[in-house]
């Protein structure tokens, strides 16, 4: 079988290092780039003591070029923020290298909105025609074809695979939706600020972001899509006192509010019946964090109150592996003709 060679620029972060962790013992694909300006010159080994003896732990981090990097690698990953990702993509795809960018400059499909909830200009709105939206379970036929993958934000992810049943069997109103979504604190990423240190963090509970999460129109892109038209929903972020994992509550109206659990149930079993990653939980089971940790899962639960006519979707990731790094390596293996699945087989560890 083929090894395939990969690159990590952004290998500093809380997805770049998930990524090596992934990659480290990946059967197919092997880390053989990995860029930092701050950190170049530095044995990822060293870097990264957990990955000692290791795949991949001997690359010496470098500074990202992009001459190199097409010569190097077959496929590239940015973990880099929103804004710096599409200019490096841009040489690498002219160069024929499969990218899958992690940030958000892909994931829109529409500039001027980019523009606006992101406050920067799109430099490079000339590719972003080629992009995909790396959702594997919704668009895996797409993602084999493609040279430039739009990986989804970890929020998004959980609220999409929550509603993706729903909607499409126009069990509830789509004009009538609230997220209530929590977030570990890697979810802000690995820079150092003062909402994100120890002490204000734990032993705490607070929202933030509301109600311009960048994320939103994400959601409601993709949702709208789903759905055939246009649609609005409220999205409301906080922020738990814990290291990892995101717990989305979705709030919707039934179209028929005489709709039974059962009902719902097969809707969204029959639904996901060959996504062995979607797990819809029995009935009285409601997801937890602790059940996805660092693996593909994302855990759904059901709620239907008959007294208020409403569908309550609950939806865990882990906002790392599922909602980042994990996805992407699956849309790489996609990408690269490997089963989706190669080198994510996780269990989450308990206790």
């Amino acid at each position: 079988m083929k090894t395939f060679k990969a690159g990590l620029v952004g290998i500093t972060g809380y997805a770049g290092m998930e990524l090596a962790r992934l990659l480290a013992s990946h059967p197919s694909m092997r880390l053989s780039m990995a860029c930092s300006r701050a950190e170049s010159g530095k044995r990822l080994g060293e870097y990264y003591p957990f990955l000692e003896h290791m795949p991949g732990s001997d690359v010496v981090i470098s500074v990202f070029d992009a001459e190199q990097a097409a010569k190097e690698c077959d496929v590239v990953f940015l973990a880099v923020p929103a804004g710096t990702a599409m200019g490096m993509a841009a040489p690498l795809l002219k160069a024929g290298t499969k990218v899958v960018d992690l940030s958000a400059d892909f994931r829109l499909r529409d500039p001027e909105i980019y523009t606006a909830w992101y406050r920067q200009e799109h430099t490079h709105k000339d590719i972003l025609h080629k992009a995909v939206y790396g959702l594997p379970e919704l668009y895996a036929a797409e993602v084999s074809r493609a040279s430039l993958i739009a990986n989804p934000g970890c929020y998004p992810t959980s609220v999409i695979l929550g509603l993706y049943a729903a909607i499409k069997h126009g069990l509830v109103h789509t004009d009538d939706i609230v997220v209530d979504a929590k977030s570990g604190a890697t979810g802000a990423g690995r820079k150092a600020a003062v909402g994100t240190l120890f002490c204000e963090v734990s032993d705490n509970f607070r929202a933030y972001g509301l109600p311009t999460h960048r994320h939103t129109p994400e959601i409601e892109q993709e949702v709208s899509l789903l759905a055939g038209h246009d649609v609005r929903l409220s999205f409301n972020t906080h922020i738990l006192p814990l290291n990892r994992g995101i717990l989305s509550t979705i709030y919707t109206r039934l179209k028929d509010p005489a709709t039974t659990l059962d009902q719902v149930r097969d809707a969204f079993t029959s639904t996901w019946a060959h996504s062995p990653w979607i797990r819809v939980l029995p009935k009285g089971s409601l997801p937890e964090t602790r059940f996805v940790r660092g693996s593909m899962f994302c855990d759904l639960g059901l709620v239907v109150d008959p007294r208020t006519g409403r569908l309550t979707i609950l939806s865990a990731i882990d906002n790392l592996c599922r909602g980042a790094s994990g996805q992407a390596l699956a849309n790489a293996n996609l990408m690269c003709g490997l089963p989706v699945g190669t080198g994510l087989d996780m269990l989450a560890p308990l206790p």
